[in-house]
């Protein structure tokens, strides 16, 4: 799939100040500094689309970029910075769960999972509460230039195995790397898929 235009619409601070939900939505959520922004960035095909920040939790509300005006990239804020109660498994703000449960047009979650690191307890909770949910999600390994292709593997297949232990089908995994531009077109292939379907 090729994208000819992709620009930021807006940024909501709750479910009711989304746009309206008329394009399906493409939403990407992960730990804060997980490289969220710089494969939004990559997707896009634009530098400075989405803001990449040294700073964990940068993102505080959901960044909406409409594409091709045919669908949208959905920027959630990062989990594991909020000040949370300690009961809330999810580890996120109520108005970014309202957006996960509620929103009609979200057709699909990417979970994004730092390629550097064995499965995190954080990240475990997060699928624990998407399942719990019934949020459809997939998996998305960002910063796989950071890592040899035998740790990548092995880091993958590990979590594969912690989903494989909640899941009977395990959702798709896919490997990507903003720096190495590696991971666009299995990514776009498959919402282009979804936004065909869709229509």
């Amino acid at each position: 799939m090729q994208l000819k235009k992709a620009q930021f619409e807006t940024s909501a601070p709750s479910l009711a100040a989304c746009p309206e939900p008329s394009l399906p939505e493409f939403a990407f959520i992960g730990r804060s500094n997980v490289g969220k922004s710089s494969l939004l960035n990559l997707l896009a095909g634009r530098k400075n689309l989405a803001h990449v920040s040294a700073t964990p939790g940068h993102t505080k509300l959901i960044n909406f970029f409409r594409v091709d005006d045919a669908w949208y990239l959905v920027d959630l804020p990062g989990y594991g910075y909020a000040k949370v109660a300690r009961e809330d498994r999810s580890k996120f703000s109520a108005f970014v769960a309202d957006y996960l449960t509620k929103r009609e047009s979200l057709e699909l979650v990417f979970l994004l999972i730092d390629s550097r690191h064995e499965p995190q307890r954080l990240d475990l909770e997060f699928v624990d509460w998407l399942a719990d949910a019934e949020v459809p999600f997939l998996v998305v390994f960002t910063k796989s230039d950071a890592v040899s292709k035998t740790k990548l593997a092995l880091h993958m297949k590990l979590f594969r195995a912690e989903m494989a232990a909640r899941f009977e089908r395990v959702p798709e995994m896919f490997s990507s790397s903003a720096t190495a531009h590696e991971g666009r077109s299995a990514l776009l292939k498959l919402i282009g898929s979804v936004v065909r379907l869709d229509h």
